[in-house]
């Protein structure tokens, strides 16, 4: 039973531990002039600009959990454009393909779900017995900032020592935030500009590298005309 208690705490601590990961743009992309961590790419008259460290929203660390990233589309094909979720993706290295997930279906994905970290409350310690029972949380202080010495207490063992441990859980995905700032789908008109966030699945933990794809598609025929593509490199 204390194995297992002890496992569920480290995995809530490693939780806690995932660091933030956004996408700056590879040497070999073209930058966007003054803006070092946008990249653009240009085909058949449409031009996008992506920006993979722009988040600046509730919640706060969403870096931990997806992988923001934030488009502008301007439309000069001479043709109405179709933009869906399922025409962007980022392709890893490990040619795992990660995808826009809608805002209105994060439920459905797992690191949109809320996640929980455990932590400990500072100041705070708690005097070991050797009696078999469990002592008063109290204060720290300097004559109470070690456990009770016992050869019966052994503090690796035993689930009672050290300070009371609480779990902080995160909220559930999509915030407002996300979902006001989150690039809309529609047709695109020749002429028009189009900006907002798509938000990817965590790339975190597995890539050093991805490429962002977008599909091009005629709103009109639903047929696609090109495919621009921006490569990234992972940074956490």
């Amino acid at each position: 039973m204390r194995t297992h208690r002890w496992g569920w705490m480290l995995a809530l601590v490693i939780a806690g531990c995932i660091p933030e990961t956004q996408l700056q743009p590879r040497p070999d992309a073209r930058s966007l002039a003054g803006d070092p961590s946008a990249a653009v790419a240009e085909a058949q008259g449409v031009r996008l600009v992506a920006d993979g460290a722009s988040w600046k929203g509730h919640p706060s660390n969403l870096e931990r959990r997806l992988t923001p990233v934030e488009l502008r589309v301007e439309n000069h094909s001479g043709r109405r454009l179709n933009i869906r979720y399922t025409f962007f993706d980022l392709l890893g290295e490990s040619r795992f393909q990660y995808a826009a997930l809608s805002p209105l279906r994060m439920d459905e994905a797992n690191d949109a779900r809320p996640s929980c970290v455990a932590s400990y409350r500072p100041g705070y310690w708690r005097l070991g017995v050797s009696w078999g029972y469990q002592s008063a949380w109290r204060p720290s202080a300097p004559w109470r900032r070690a456990w009770w010495p016992s050869p019966f207490y052994d503090p690796f063992y035993d689930p009672y020592y050290g300070p009371p441990p609480y779990v902080r859980c995160e909220e559930p995905l999509p915030t407002q935030d996300m979902l006001d700032r989150a690039l809309p789908e529609g047709t695109l008109e020749n002429g028009g500009t189009i900006s907002g966030f798509l938000y990817f699945q965590g790339v975190g933990e597995r890539e050093r590298q991805v490429v962002l794809q977008a599909r091009l598609v005629d709103a009109t025929t639903d047929e696609p005309f090109g495919q621009l593509t921006i490569p990234f490199q992972v940074h956490r």
